[in-house]
């Protein structure tokens, strides 16, 4: 499974409106827009061209010099599929994406100090109560995840990573909502062991050693 990619836009877009862009293209295309409310003054929104191309591809939401959040279309098809959200010191705490490309979340994730993700949750129906997939970060590294894969809003398949490749997997054969088969995997990836439990005591019995 792929780490979650944190794309920071909110600071592409603010930074690049106090500093001005460096991008190789046109200057005036990159360089987000300000609008600003007429009665007040204050600005409330940056407009920004991230890709250059001719097209408004992210817009960032603000209250003055307070960012709110970020919104962004990755692919140009006129649906955004991305959104920021920031903290009262304009740092990134939790973003979401639309999976299905359809204007809609159905992705969440929490972010920590450094721009990496804690934990996310997916979600097939883009009902945000009612995710399928859980995802667990440790230093932005995926370590573990949990899977819903028979609707019945809780998890049947774990997972566990060591340096982005899958290391065990489990299924709850029994609908218990307890593993009770266990598959584990060598550092290439290959399927080492398969063991069960059939007590659901928590002990796992070996089964099978593959050999390569």
């Amino acid at each position: 499974m792929k780490p979650l990619a944190i794309a920071g836009t909110i600071l592409l877009l603010t930074g690049a409106a106090a500093c001005g862009s460096d991008s190789d293209t046109d200057p005036a295309r990159t360089s987000p827009q300000p609008t600003y409310d007429p009665d007040t003054g204050k600005l409330t929104r940056l407009t920004a061209d991230i890709n250059g191309n001719g097209v408004i591809d992210a817009w960032t939401y603000m209250d003055g010099s307070l960012v709110l959040r970020t919104e962004v279309d990755t692919d140009e098809d006129g649906q955004i599929d991305r959104w920021e959200f920031a903290d009262e010191r304009g740092r990134i705490v939790r973003t979401a994406w639309s999976r299905a490309k359809n204007g809609r979340a159905d992705a969440w994730a929490l972010i920590d100090e450094e721009g990496r993700p804690v934990r996310a949750w997916m979600s097939a129906s883009g009902d945000e109560s009612r995710p399928d997939r859980w995802e667990y970060y440790e230093g932005g590294a995926l370590v573990r995840s949990e899977d819903d894969t028979t609707g019945s809003g809780r998890p049947d398949r774990w997972d566990t990573y060591e340096h982005g490749v899958v290391h065990t997997t489990a299924f709850d054969e029994d609908a218990d909502g307890r593993p009770d088969r266990r598959l584990t995997y060598d550092s290439s990836g290959q399927l080492a062991l398969i063991e069960t439990d059939p007590d659901d005591d928590g002990t796992y019995r070996r089964q099978q050693r593959v050999d390569p």
